[in-house]
């Protein structure tokens, strides 16, 4: 159940983001020749208003097709109500569309997490430390740690419970870099001594793992639909300037923080794991999700929003649009690219994942 509720929140956030694109077109009158969910073979399919509405056999994004994108269309090309001969503003606003989607689905599910779940109200801490990711090939890794371990001693002393039992963990690893800890966990009803040694990282000790306080969040009725709304905003304005902040390191770093990044595969699982544990977890995850999908759709480069973006800026600079064989490459190599990318995501996560070497029977 949580594997698909997962795949059906991203297969949510593509159709809103695809939604963005084509919404803008159909309301400034530009043809549209289908609306797809989805790559490859069609699965189900239906004509309306001359626009072909697909759900497709791969679901891992969509795409909005436009009569230019046909070549053995029979409309002819000087037509205004083509997408490429409309002013560089309504193109713009095409392109933009799709992030705008994202970011303002991601501002709505903040708002119903507050409406449906309520507004949090305290932290009932249960002891301990709940690990709730582990990086590959790091200290915790290797040392053992899965996300759903409840960390409640160390080096025999236990961790007690709250941010304090965290920031006494967190301490301990930083000023233990190459040196071994011994960590007690808690692991469905059973509990393991393990030995861990936090990797030095300049100095520092770092293991890997992401960290909380282990117990439940309590919410609340909200008084009134304005602190709903100052809620969301809150936590929009902190999802937004981590997400900025990570792509930014990730660029900025990319050789230690490469690791870091996850492809569709580990994002399901991810999600299984946060709509097994119900309450605003999923709300969170599909607001996250989808912040980082338009921001990630915003970056230039080819083949994503951002790169046709600054092919729209260039026309605009240059007064002409550049020459067909040179965008084509662009597109061509942002297609490589990504491709490429993507099958290297898959292929990580897949070995990576736990529930995966568990059907294999290891």
């Amino acid at each position: 159940m949580g594997v698909l509720s997962a795949l059906l929140i991203l297969a949510l956030l593509v159709v809103v983001h695809e939604a963005g694109h084509f919404l803008a077109a159909v309301c400034q009158g530009i043809r549209v020749t289908s609306f797809n969910v989805g790559f490859g073979p069609a699965l189900l399919q239906k004509q309306r208003n001359g626009v072909l509405y697909a759900l497709r056999l791969i679901p891992l994004g969509g795409f909005v097709a436009f009569p230019e994108d046909e070549p053995d269309n029979d409309i002819d090309p000087r037509d205004p109500d083509l997408l490429k001969n409309r002013p560089l503003s309504q193109r713009g606003l095409v392109i933009a569309a799709g992030v705008i989607a994202n970011v303002i689905l991601a501002w709505v599910v903040l708002v119903g997490q507050g409406l449906v779940v309520g507004i949090p109200s305290g932290f009932s801490a249960t002891g301990g430390v709940l690990v709730t990711g582990v990086q590959p090939q790091q200290a915790a890794a290797r040392a053992g740690l899965e996300p759903g371990d409840t960390l409640i001693g160390l080096n025999g002393q236990p961790l007690g419970g709250g941010s304090t039992a965290v920031q006494t963990l967190v301490d301990a690893v930083k000023s233990s870099p190459s040196q071994e800890l011994q960590v007690e966990i808690k692991r469905q009803g059973e509990t393991l001594s393990v030995p861990m040694i936090p990797a030095d990282l300049g100095g520092s000790g770092r293991i890997g793992a992401q960290l909380q306080p282990a117990g439940v969040e309590n919410f609340r009725r909200p008084a009134n639909p304005l602190e709903v709304i100052s809620r969301a905003n809150r936590d929009f304005a902190a999802i937004w300037t981590r997400t900025i902040d990570g792509f930014w390191t990730l660029i900025t770093n990319f050789g230690e923080t490469a690791s870091q990044v996850s492809g569709p595969v580990k994002i399901v699982e991810m999600g299984a794991q946060l709509a097994e544990q119900g309450g605003s977890s999923l709300f969170l995850f599909t607001a996250l999700i989808s912040i980082n999908l338009a921001v990630l759709n915003a970056l230039p480069l080819p083949m994503l929003d951002g790169g046709q973006f600054v092919l729209l800026l260039i026309e605009g600079l240059r007064g002409r649009p550049l020459p067909e064989r040179i965008q084509m490459a662009f597109m061509q190599s942002g297609l490589v690219l990504l491709l490429g990318l993507s099958a290297v995501l898959i292929v990580k996560d897949t070995s990576q994942l736990s529930l995966v070497r568990q059907l294999m029977g290891n």
